[in-house]
């Protein structure tokens, strides 16, 4: 039997509450409440315990582990994402995966592992007034989380699936490269996107939480943070809604938690959702506009053999040949990689009608999936999204097309049907609403060039959200410094993806830990001054 570290911590102890059995409401004090336990809170709770502070941590989704995750679509989509799985931008015309769970993105991502791109880093220096942030400034924090979630370069052969990017890049001659990967002990299952059953996946969910919880942390989940409370320049803390069991609905119980400093770390849109409703102090209105994604393109490829693209580990070949086609201010560049394809994903996005989607599906051992990962905020005519409040509250993500999106999806299409045929695809479908199965690449091109890249036509999906309280130096551009800490509020601290001025370009858990983990070792150091 597979032992599971976090029913062995709750049995031993642990200070867990899961809001939901909650009866009453009730107030607590401490030194530092933590508002989402993912790659910016998972950090920043183990450094802040380890320094000797009391710590609150404060979760939307439930307390799940690997005795839970049994690698069911069924499961995970509902009980570990936002919506479940089931988030959009506000045209509907892009999907967005986001973790809802005790672990965040951590618990469900696909294990890949890049430091944050030197072109991005000398971008924020040069455009956005960050400081302490160079590469060589930041290669000591990055060495430490490496060292600390076990990142090193996989050394297993890629699955056919991620073959394919291989076979196709070596023929045409573009680079490519082997992921690096958070694992311990991994047994290459391709589940890693349902929860790891096996606890190889160094997520927060088994390395940081545990520890801080061994170190006397409190955590409360199905626990929404409503707002938070404000006397002149400070925070004095956050009033939360227990949820239902469901997740879902408030119960009327209310935990309100006082706090001589507040990490938001609620994630890119949760994070500055948060800070839109408790009207913090915005000056210059920054709150929620410039939030980023990695718009995603994908396209997939049918295959004579079998590529099984369910087994494996998910992500093992990348390439950036792509990434950076004239620096940071030439057009969107995009990141090559390969996704996994399980049943009920796979189900969503194939866009043949009728008996072609059961075709189709009934295909799916055959079928090769390549992704895009484009990089945006770089560019004038490249300004991201905007974070909106909802009647009730609640985010919702307005992403408009520009020219200078729709000009890097069509180049980003382009370039994975060639791979795939490269790679000896017999039939190549671009996921766009109006294209068809290709059997070559001069067919294939000539469509992908008349296809209109517009909202809900092509198929846009991101597990990467990042912006909406951008870091920087200078007030008037940033809503917080670059130590993360609010321009106007002393003791509030913003340690997430929503710090990003620009989209990293890479797939950004290792960026948010290694930013987390220096600007949290800032606020403990700044807490023992005052």
């Amino acid at each position: 039997m597979i032992p599971d570290p976090i029913a062995e911590g709750l049995a031993a102890g642990w200070s867990a509450v899961d809001a939901a059995t909650l009866t009453e409401s009730q107030t607590l004090e401490t030194d530092v409440v933590i508002i989402g336990t993912g790659a910016g809170g998972g950090i920043s709770a183990e450094i802040l315990t380890q320094a000797g502070y009391k710590v609150v941590l404060i979760e939307e989704g439930p307390f799940h582990s690997s005795s839970h995750f049994n690698m069911h679509e069924s499961f995970a989509y509902p009980e570990l994402y936002q919506e479940s799985a089931s988030r959009k931008t506000k045209d509907k015309a892009i999907n967005i995966l986001q973790g809802r769970c005790v672990g965040g993105g951590t618990t469900i991502n696909w294990t890949s592992s890049f430091e944050t791109p030197p072109p991005t880093l000398n971008h924020w220096r040069e455009h956005h007034a960050v400081r302490g942030c160079s590469e060589s400034e930041m290669q000591p924090w990055f060495a430490k989380v490496f060292e600390r979630l076990g990142i090193h370069r996989w050394p297993v052969a890629p699955n056919p699936n991620n073959e394919k990017l291989k076979l196709g890049a070596e023929r045409l001659g573009i680079s490519f490269a082997t992921m690096q990967r958070n694992v311990r002990g991994c047994a290459n299952l391709g589940y890693c996107g349902m929860g790891c059953p096996i606890n190889a996946k160094q997520s927060m969910l088994v390395t940081t939480l545990p520890a801080a919880l061994n170190a006397g942390a409190k955590l409360f989940s199905r626990t929404r943070a409503r707002r938070l409370t404000l006397a002149g320049d400070r925070v004095t803390g956050v009033v939360c809604q227990a949820l239902d069991a469901r997740g879902v609905f408030p119960t009327g119980v209310e935990i309100t938690v006082k706090a001589r400093a507040v990490v938001a770390a609620a994630g890119a849109v949760g994070t500055p959702a948060l800070l839109l409703r408790s009207q913090v102090p915005d000056p210059h209105q920054l709150i929620g506009k410039r939030t980023f994604l990695h718009p995603v393109t994908a396209s997939t490829a049918f295959f004579k053999d079998k590529i099984n693209p369910f087994e494996g580990a998910p992500q093992s070949i990348y390439s950036d040949a792509f990434l950076w086609p004239e620096g940071t201010a030439g057009p969107m560049g995009f990141k090559l990689e390969v996704p996994p394809l399980h049943p009920v994903l796979s189900a969503t996005v194939l866009d043949f009608p009728g008996s072609g989607h059961h075709q189709a599906m009934a295909r799916l051992a055959h079928i090769q999936g390549m992704l895009a990962l484009c990089r945006d905020g770089f560019h004038p005519e490249s300004q991201g999204g905007r974070v909106l409040l909802r009647a009730d509250g609640s985010p919702l993500l307005d992403y408009p097309f520009s020219d200078y999106l729709r000009d890097g999806f069509r180049r980003s299409l382009a370039a994975m049907v060639e791979l795939q045929f490269a790679a000896g695809a017999e039939e190549v479908v671009p996921l766009h609403r109006h294209a068809k199965a290709y059997r070559s690449w001069p067919d294939a091109q000539k469509a992908v060039n008349e296809l209109a890249m517009e909202p809900t036509l092509v198929r846009l999906f991101s597990a990467h959200v990042m912006g909406g309280c951008p870091l920087g130096d200078d007030p008037v551009g940033a809503v917080v410094d670059s130590s993360g800490r609010h321009h106007q509020l002393q003791n509030l601290w913003v340690f997430d993806g929503s710090v990003f001025p620009t989209s990293i370009g890479s797939n950004p858990q290792v960026s948010i830990y290694g930013m987390a983990m220096k600007n949290a070792t800032t606020l403990a150091e700044t807490l023992k001054k005052s």
